[in-house]
């Protein structure tokens, strides 16, 4: 099996996660803000090209108002940004709706992507889901992503609970789910995260909670 061609997509590392009503609540943002700095700098070691999404609405929006305190980068993201990046702005959940992303990752020959950033349980799953019928794997890490709490007239869902959920609904069919340091390690000896399959979750599952 050939390496996976790699590119590093940073989604939405913005103010609004970190001091906003979208304020990330598990894992510990600050935790997962230094693994996507980890992660960052083991792009830039190995020359992974790498796009940095930008979540962008109109001025007077209640969040990511263009800007706004809410709509800037993390400052840990912003010191660091390189000319040779992709600079993306949004306004859909992934990462390629009314983009040019996947052309771009195309003229890269990029086959796999690597999801870090903001939201589990709105961006990074709509990405990663998305990359399936662009022909891409995904690759998407569990302490460099996070998740809020939610409730509606569906119901109530910790963001633990959630993060933990979309990770393993993630890893049963749309993407291999790692650790920044799993994935440190796959991209320096050039190989592919493992990854579960529909069939093999649901038989864990099935043994896991069937008396």
């Amino acid at each position: 099996m050939s390496a996976p061609r790699r590119a590093l997509i940073v989604v939405d590392v913005q103010q609004e996660y970190f001091n906003g009503i979208l304020q990330i609540q598990a894992p510990p943002r600050d935790r997962t803000l230094a693994n996507i700095v980890a992660a960052l700098e083991v792009a830039q070691q190995h020359d992974l090209p790498v796009v940095v999404v930008q979540h962008e609405l109109p001025q007077g929006a209640p969040v990511f108002a263009v800007g706004s305190e809410s709509w800037s980068l993390h400052p840990e993201i912003e010191q660091r940004l390189s000319p040779t990046w992709k600079r993306v702005s949004k306004d859909k959940g992934s990462v390629f709706a009314g983009t040019d992303v996947a052309e771009w990752l195309a003229e890269q020959d990029v086959d796999t992507i690597t999801i870090v950033g903001y939201m589990t349980n709105n961006c990074d799953i709509a990405t990663a889901v998305g990359a399936e019928e662009r022909g891409l794997a995904a690759e998407i890490l569990s302490d460099a992503t996070g998740a809020i709490h939610l409730a509606n007239e569906a119901g109530k869902v910790s963001a633990d609970q959630l993060h933990e959920t979309l990770l393993v609904l993630l890893h049963s069919n749309f993407a291999a789910v790692a650790t920044t340091d799993a994935w440190a390690t796959a991209v320096n000896a050039g190989g592919a995260l493992p990854k579960s399959d529909l069939g093999t979750s649901a038989m864990q599952g099935r043994a896991a909670f069937d008396a």
